[in-house]
């Protein structure tokens, strides 16, 4: 996704003109539109046309128009999105108050303007637009003396980084200045990785290479982080997956995730973000209950006591149409940030969000028990009233 211009007032009304560029963008832009909002955009239009003669004809018109969205159709398989709403700026083919459907297609602008723009919106704006936000997957190609640092997202391949040491050949009977030159690549890697990768988005890492490099290269980088107590590389070794290219050049990724063998590897690595943090919900739900909370009100009660640690929440609760209802999670997500905790958004289209799902949407992981909810279980009970 494209972000082409963003005008955003200090009442947090305002508009962003935005140019979708692959089917997955499609969803973004789902996320992002709400009933009561205005699109415009490119569209076609069936115009009746009278000859002099007096015979009736029509034909297609491409023209833009400005709707006040009413309803949202979006294909889930063919990624279409399909936007319903009446005319609302004056346009010499469509009728002011006139019905029109738009359906959005890709490399077209479009602009949208809401009269609030809230911190979750604007979020999955940025999360859209920003390359690195989007890249999952990470890749270390690397040969003794080459390495290519690169993130991978589902539309590019972004080098982040390319460290190149000059290495001296093994002599016999002495490896000393060969030995610490590949230290000084290894430290050199380890940094490039530090500095380049976000273990907080990325959900694997490949170290690839010919022979054994990759093997000395791992050895060598979680050694470093038990000697330094790095916590980012130890908490994300599962993350790593070594595999074979042919050489430390960039072009080498290409048989790397086209081997079958590594692409059913990459495909349980990188939904396991998401799956893990719903399997740490339901061991704490059996081992400790009161320290595993679901539904709305309840999560909220603990909200209130600064316990959340881990919120989940799935990003349906965002497309509620009920501006009231959509602000409440709005604001749940904000209070968990601003006290510390992790927030987890998970994708509806997704097995373990189609799972959260079925436990009303809303779940929290705490930093310590709360065993008296009474309360909350009256607001849950009313509310269902």
């Amino acid at each position: 996704m494209k972000l082409l211009s963003k005008a955003i007032e200090k009442d947090n009304g305002g508009q962003v003109t935005l140019m979708p560029e692959e089917p997955e963008d499609m969803w973004h832009t789902y996320n992002l539109l709400q009933v009561g909002d205005s699109l415009r955009a490119s569209t076609f239009r069936k115009v009746l046309t009278e000859s002099s003669t007096g015979s009736v004809g029509s034909n297609r018109v491409r023209t833009t128009l400005t709707i006040s969205v009413e309803a949202i159709d979006f294909d889930t398989q063919a990624c279409q999105l399909r936007v319903k709403g009446t005319n609302i700026q004056e346009n010499e083919y469509v009728k002011m108050g006139a019905y029109h459907t738009i359906e959005l297609e890709l490399n077209r602008k479009f602009t949208l303007a809401k009269k609030v723009w809230d911190s979750v919106v604007l979020e999955r704006i940025e999360q859209a637009c920003d390359p690195a936000q989007q890249a999952d997957l990470a890749a270390v190609i690397m040969q003794e003396g080459l390495a290519n640092i690169v993130l991978v997202t589902p539309a590019m391949t972004l080098l982040r980084a390319k460290v190149e040491v000059t290495i001296p050949r093994k002599r016999r009977g002495n490896c000393t200045q060969h030995d610490k030159a590949l230290e000084r690549f290894f430290e050199a890697v380890m940094q490039g990785i530090l500095r380049h990768i976000s273990f907080d988005i990325v959900k694997c890492v490949l170290v690839a290479s010919p022979g054994f490099v990759k093997d000395q290269f791992c050895t060598y980088l979680f050694g470093q982080a038990v000697k330094t107590d790095n916590k980012i590389l130890l908490e994300n070794r599962s993350k790593f997956v070594q595999v074979h290219s042919s050489s430390g050049h960039k072009y080498s990724l290409k048989e790397v995730l086209s081997d079958p063998t590594v692409t059913s590897r990459l495909a349980d690595t990188k939904a396991a973000g998401e799956v893990k943090v719903l399997e740490d919900f339901y061991k704490m739900l059996q081992q400790e209950p009161d320290r595993a909370f679901y539904g709305v009100a309840h999560v909220e009660k603990a909200n209130e006591a600064m316990a959340i640690d881990v919120l989940l929440v799935s990003d349906e609760l965002f497309r509620h149409q009920d501006v009231a209802t959509r602000s409440r999670y709005v604001k749940l997500v904000d209070n968990v940030r601003d006290n510390g905790g992790t927030v987890r958004i998970f994708s509806s289209l997704h097995v373990s969000g189609e799972q959260l799902n079925q436990l009303s949407g809303v779940a929290a992981i705490l930093r310590f028990p709360i065993a008296d909810l009474s309360d909350a279980e009256e607001d849950s009970s009313s509310d269902e009233e």
